[in-house]
């Protein structure tokens, strides 16, 4: 454990983020598979409707730093084809 104040503080804050960033990338790759589950089931309707929600989850990670922008239109542009196949 880190000796100097500034540093226990650091410590803190490292383990909060950390919690945090998981917590966002859970919700982002739960609202990836949820598109692809209703691409796999072959509900166009479901597939679009869970697109539109995943798109601004998506969008939030980049913002946020979670994800790179390219990673993000990466996804984007799948699910999109996905959904397109249909």
């Amino acid at each position: 454990m880190a000796n100097i104040a500034s540093a226990r503080k650091r410590a803190k804050q490292a383990e909060v983020n950390r919690k945090h960033n998981a917590s966002m990338r859970s919700a982002l790759r739960t609202s990836i598979k949820k598109v692809l589950k209703a691409v796999a089931a072959e509900d166009k309707t479901g597939a679009e409707a869970a697109y539109k929600e995943a798109v601004p989850t998506i969008d939030k990670a980049v913002n946020k730093g979670l994800i790179h922008r390219n990673k993000a239109a990466r996804h984007k542009s799948r699910l999109n084809a996905h959904i397109r196949a249909l």
